[in-house]
């Protein structure tokens, strides 16, 4: 079936519920990339350094990282449409409070709530969306995908038109939007099934105990810190006006869209999951040392150029995530993001230190090492990296997809966070 075809049930052919769970996907994926362009306003609004303000990344994907052993525990007993609207609730309150932020501490405090809120409302989305989609789970996979893609390209672009007015108004306009989608959700989706077993917190600890599991962590951990290098550090370097930078992350985030939902499947298909992976590391890091020593029209460039390569990454790293081990995929993908997450924490505090310690050049040194460690452990590991052949099948869907069947929309609670 065609995932497109909106005469089968397929992407363009789906419930109100599915529509409105999407739609607040995609703002929840904006919150990301959101900051990126004023991250330079708000140090100046606050009179910050560029190492206090990149605490609003680490403060977010830290809470992030813990709450990833706290969503299916709630999911799994109250149920994915309170735990989603417990999630936006959140975001709404948190964003909201982070506009009103007077100094940089109280903006890194609400950004640590808004993770929260994020990671519970993000977590458990895709089930519920496979869980109420019509057409199969590759046409709800398939949508989940395109959301995160157009929230990462156009959180940048929210970010740049109300930030050049102020840098608060992206904040308020996130709570508004987001608003918007706890009404939606309110009114257009239904409980959802609670699953059969009840997750425990340390249940997604347990299963990193699983060689497969644990190496895709731990390459992801090492990619994530070159991601959020990228990311969180970047803006400073380009020192562009807000309208300038969120221009280039929104070419970023459209390329990284593209790259993950359209180009991803075709090369997994052509060359395998493992060498596309491998390769596609190898890449990001030599584009992030051009980045990193080059001039300005380079750098702009590279960054633009690396969306690819993360979008690639993303994919292979989900679906290596869902399909590498025997435990249930919302087990297991909590315990990969648990470890991941911290890296995303790590990379935006430890960038503008090493910066200080050293030159402007040596973050991105760093960063492109730690992607090669991630090829590393691809090549050391691609044993315990093979996906099962029973969760290999030619089913016609993307890669996720496949990895999603047959047993994620009777089972999933959680967990998949912005791949």
């Amino acid at each position: 079936m065609d995932p497109f075809d909106a005469g089968t049930g397929g992407i363009l052919r789906q419930p109100k519920a599915v529509w409105a769970t999407a739609g607040a996907s995609v703002v929840a994926f904006m919150g990301i990339g959101l900051v990126d362009p004023i991250l330079p306003s708000i140090a100046q609004g606050l009179d910050a350094s560029a190492g206090q303000v990149s605490l609003l990344f680490t403060s977010y994907f830290l809470i992030t990282a813990l709450a990833m052993l706290v969503t299916g525990f709630v999911s799994s007993r109250i149920g994915g449409r309170r735990t989603l609207l417990l999630g936006l609730a959140f975001v709404v309150v948190f964003a909201g409070l982070a506009g009103t932020s007077d100094t940089v501490g109280q903006l890194v405090g609400y950004r640590a709530g808004w993770g929260l809120g994020n990671a519970l409302f993000v977590s458990t989305a895709l089930a519920v969306i496979v869980g109420a989609a019509a057409g199969g789970s590759a046409a709800a996979i398939l949508l989940y995908e395109s959301a995160l893609g157009l929230g990462m390209a156009c959180g940048p672009l929210l970010g740049a038109l109300l930030g050049d007015a102020s840098w608060r108004y992206p904040f308020f306009g996130t709570a508004f939007l987001m608003a918007i989608g706890f009404l939606c959700i309110t009114v257009f989706l239904k409980e959802q099934p609670k699953p059969a077993r009840k997750t425990s917190l340390l249940d997604p600890i347990r299963a990193l105990g699983h060689g497969g599991l644990a190496s895709a962590a731990v390459s992801a951990f090492f990619y994530n810190y070159t991601f959020f290098t990228v990311l969180a550090f970047t803006p400073f370097v380009l020192n562009m006006t807000p309208y300038k930078s969120g221009a280039v992350f929104f070419a970023w985030g459209v390329l990284l869209a593209v790259f993950s939902v359209l180009v991803a499947p075709r090369m997994q298909r052509r060359f395998g999951s493992l060498k596309v992976l491998g390769g596609s590391l190898v890449l990001l890091a030599a584009d992030v040392l051009v980045l990193g020593y080059g001039n300005h029209t380079a750098a702009i460039v590279c960054t633009i150029l690396s969306g690819p390569f993360i979008g690639v990454n993303n994919t292979v790293y989900t679906e290596l995530a869902l399909g590498v081990s025997d435990a249930p995929r919302p087990v297991a993908s909590a315990g990969y993001n648990f470890v991941r997450w911290f890296a995303a924490a790590a990379a935006p505090y430890f960038a503008p230190k090493i910066e200080e310690w050293t030159d402007v050049h040596i973050p991105f040194v760093v960063a492109a090492v730690t992607a090669l460690l991630g090829a590393v452990v691809v090549v050391v590991r691609r044993r315990a990296l093979t996906l099962p052949h029973s969760r290999l099948r030619s089913s016609g869907g993307t890669p996720m997809a496949e990895a999603l069947e047959p047993r994620h929309a009777s089972e999933d609670s959680v967990t998949v966070f912005a791949n």
